[in-house]
């Protein structure tokens, strides 16, 4: 047992050391990209698994069709990025393969289908591998039902908590085990700026801040102090601090859920919220989801690869909206609001007043393609 404990013990000093040396290079980073100072502005596209090719190929035309011009005059470069899938991943036993990870970087923003990570062994998710990669520490996600007047966005900080050392615990044999969960100061202060300054920029003015700081005295205790310490700039702003089960259940309080604008929560509260608020709002493929850095953005569908429908041989009819709004994101961040706009109002269009063509993932709906045809068509209508 004393080896176990010894090896545990080193284990442990190898990762403390690590997160501290992260912590001081946070505390050195330098501003965010200007996506208008750019020559060229280049789009990574990567498929993912089961059923990622199928609507990242969706997401593609989608792209094409909305930065024709920009796409023609090199503006705007699309590039294919292979290699990202289950299979490769497990032969090369990395997370991102290192020829796959030095095309991501060469890109400035990635558009990314579902990835499939396995149920235990060591080879981390790609998701949570690319996040700390690229230092995308802002998973940014929002939700709206106007006919219930929900206007939500969640600000999830999305490279420390459970997921920094996920496939890195320690574990004594038929003993125990343990996992890690890091909560840094100069991490929860840019995830918390970031959430105040969108709030500020666009005038919402209620800010919940969400965490088990009761239970979770140190990591969630100090999220829950520098969270408050940066809303001491943003007077305007109310905060609130709600425990992360009551804020689960005020989800679903018709009575009170209406009065959340703007959510900032720890990486796994996060992860979990904001499926239930997708949910809310349709279902998680009605979402999409942004991953912001200070130099590089990865935009996603919110649902995973779907396998069960690559088997089932109807992968054809997978619901590409989460990726649409994903790329109506997208369109934002890289400072193209007018398209983004655009895009948004098509989309609302599409899944919410005309429902000409509506995608159930089975046979009895649109496929995919079909979805994308109609998206295209009422954005050719669109003045």
């Amino acid at each position: 047992m004393k080896q176990y404990i010894d090896s545990a013990v080193e284990q442990f000093r190898t990762l403390l050391e690590e997160q501290i040396a992260r912590q001081q290079r946070m505390e050195k980073e330098s501003g965010a990209t200007d996506f208008n100072s750019l020559d060229k502005i280049v789009i990574g596209i990567c498929g993912g698994d089961g059923i990622g090719p199928i609507i990242s190929k969706e997401s593609e035309r989608l792209l094409r069709f909305i930065l024709k011009d920009e796409v023609a005059n090199g503006r705007v470069e699309l590039r294919n990025i292979e290699g990202l899938t289950i299979e490769n991943r497990i032969e090369k036993n990395k997370a991102i393969p290192d020829d796959v990870l030095a095309e991501i970087k060469a890109c400035n923003v990635i558009l990314k289908g579902p990835t499939t990570t396995l149920k235990g062994g060591t080879l981390e998710s790609a998701n949570v591998a690319m996040r700390r990669e690229l230092d995308l520490y802002a998973n940014v996600r929002p939700v709206q039902v106007p006919d219930e007047n929900i206007d939500w966005i969640f600000f999830r900080e999305n490279t420390e908590g459970e997921y920094v050392l996920g496939s890195r615990g320690v574990e004594i044999p038929d003993t125990l085990a343990f996992d890690f969960k890091v909560t840094t100061n100069a991490g929860t202060e840019r995830i918390a700026r970031k959430a105040f300054e969108y709030a500020r920029a666009n005038g919402k003015t209620n800010v919940a801040i969400v965490t088990k700081a009761n239970i979770m005295k140190k990591t969630d205790g100090k999220f829950s102090e520098i969270a408050h310490k940066v809303a001491l700039e943003y007077p305007e702003i109310e905060v609130e601090e709600w425990y992360i089960d009551i804020m689960t259940a005020n989800l679903v309080n018709e009575q009170i859920r209406s009065k959340f604008q703007v959510v900032l929560l720890p990486n796994l509260y996060g992860d979990i919220i904001t499926d239930e608020a997708a949910q809310i709002q349709g279902g998680v493929g009605t979402a999409g989801s942004a991953n912001m850095g200070d130099k590089y953005a990865m935009f996603e569908a919110i649902h995973g690869s779907a396998p069960r429908m690559i088997e089932q041989g109807i992968g054809d009819y997978a619901n590409p909206t989460s990726i649409f709004k994903a790329v109506e994101m997208m369109l934002r961040h890289i400072g193209m609001s007018d398209k983004a706009e655009k895009l948004a109002k098509a989309l609302s269009i599409c899944t919410e007043t005309e429902k000409k063509v509506i995608v159930t993932g089975d046979k009895d709906g649109a496929t995919c393609a079909e979805f994308g045809d109609y998206v295209m068509k009422t954005l050719e209508k669109l003045v």
